[in-house]
């Protein structure tokens, strides 16, 4: 097992991720990295993160957990196929459901179809407009 294995994606992983994508993920990273932990935004990230890595499916026996967090999730975001538009909308959608307090309703193993706007990265935040 891999020292640095945690049982979900932790933010201080999130300044790891900057290089791995476009300039839009880049500010994306930048912005969320220096926030705490607990902040909204960083925890929409973090859960960016965990349904991206498949974090609620990992376990002890899988090859993702042996290698650890930090190499699962810079696989992950590196070999993503979609466009850093797509993830930026991923970020999105995961702050809506925080807002609206329906993940305790989110089938983790399903695959999310989602109906959302492109995020303004130029912005100063992040957070969503109702």
């Amino acid at each position: 097992m891999s020292p640095k294995t945690e049982l979900i994606f932790p933010a201080y992983l999130i300044a790891s991720l900057r290089e791995l994508r476009g300039e839009k993920w880049r500010r994306l990273v930048d912005r969320t990295a220096k926030l705490p932990e607990t902040h909204p935004e960083s925890l929409a990230f973090t859960l960016m993160m965990v349904e991206l890595d498949g974090c609620m499916r990992c376990n002890s026996t899988s090859y993702k957990f042996l290698r650890g967090c930090a190499a699962c999730a810079a696989q992950t975001v590196q070999s993503f196929k979609g466009t850093d538009e797509e993830l930026l909308d991923m970020y999105e959608q995961a702050q809506r459901d925080l807002n609206s307090g329906v993940l305790h309703q989110i089938d983790w193993d399903a695959p999310r179809v989602r109906d959302i706007q492109l995020v303004d990265i130029e912005r100063d935040s992040l957070s969503l407009v109702a």
